[in-house]
Formats: C-alpha cells, sequence, structure tokens
C-alpha cells in the first residue's frame, strides 16, 4: 500500500478541540445546555459521561465528577460510587452500542501520569482484537474509522436499553 486517503480526517484534525473559551472544558462542556454539542452521552447526579475528543479508540468516553478536583481521594464517598457506576454504564453502553472484545479502564493521576487537564476523569476504552495497527508503530499516528458525532449517536441510542440494568 502506497497511500491512504482517510479524507474525513482532516475535518477531525482541524477541528477545534474545545471552544476558545474553555480554559476548563469538564467544568464548562455541562453548562453548556446541549450535550450533542458537548459530546455528553449520559448525565448521572454527580458526573458525567463524555466522548473524548482525543479518543485512543473509538468511543473512547470519559467519566468525570461534576465538581473539579484531582485525586481520587478528594472526593466524598457518594462521589466515588457515582463515578463508578457511570464507568460501569459506559461500559455497558460501549458494548451494546459497539461490541468490543475487551476495554482498558483508568486515571491519569498528577503531572507525571500523562493527562493533559487537571480536572479528574476516568477513561474507558473499547479495545477490539487487532486494533492496534500499523500506523501508531510506523507514523505515530492512528486511524479512527468513525467520526465522534457518528459515535455519539450509536451510543446514546443505546442509553435507554442500558441505563435500568444495574442502578
Amino acid at each position: 500500500m502506497e497511500q491512504l486517503h482517510p479524507y474525513w480526517r482532516m475535518d477531525y484534525i482541524e477541528a477545534p478541540r474545545y471552544p476558545a473559551a474553555m480554559a476548563r472544558p469538564f467544568s464548562e462542556l455541562p453548562a453548556l445546555g446541549d450535550d450533542r454539542a458537548a459530546l455528553i452521552v449520559h448525565r448521572s447526579p454527580l458526573s458525567y459521561l463524555v466522548l473524548n475528543r482525543y479518543p485512543y479508540n473509538p468511543g473512547h468516553l470519559l467519566a468525570v465528577p461534576f465538581r473539579e478536583t484531582t485525586d481520587l481521594e478528594e472526593l466524598s464517598t457518594a462521589e466515588r460510587a457515582d463515578l463508578m457506576e457511570e464507568m460501569i454504564l459506559a461500559k455497558r453502553l460501549l458494548t451494546a452500542a459497539l461490541k468490543p472484545d475487551g476495554f482498558n479502564l483508568g486515571f491519569n493521576l498528577g503531572d507525571a501520569s500523562g493527562g493533559s487537564i487537571a480536572h479528574l476523569h476516568g477513561h474507558i476504552v473499547p479495545r477490539w482484537n487487532g486494533d492496534n495497527n500499523f500506523m501508531p508503530v510506523l507514523g505515530s499516528t492512528r486511524i479512527l474509522p468513525q467520526s465522534l458525532e457518528a459515535t455519539w449517536l450509536r451510543i446514546t441510542q443505546v442509553v435507554p436499553e442500558c441505563i435500568g440494568k444495574s442502578r
């Protein structure tokens, strides 16, 4: 193969990641009043699920507490429980919408962890057998086969069927 032509990729690369005025996106996204534009797929009383604008894989969700903090230990017991329930719901939503073969879940805590936003958030990354193609190895590039908008639609369509399963 001599050339790759993911023409849609340029729209993704050039798109603004967050509105320019957002200094603290995880605190400000829920206040936009437009969950589709914010890519929020679900809200619970103390946290929410949002598509990652810098996804490792299609469907990469973030579980974010509404209250801004930088460490799990700073969350109340209720906030920790709610955040974990959102992560479980994220796994259920992604399973129903995208049918992955597995998941990576985790948090980046502290300056050296590689996180780019100080507001605490958990990652829920769907994985498929063979999803790590040659592009990250040879070109330091990931190829995402689906737009964020299309992924948002697929996930939000299964929210009603997945909500009542554990709560």
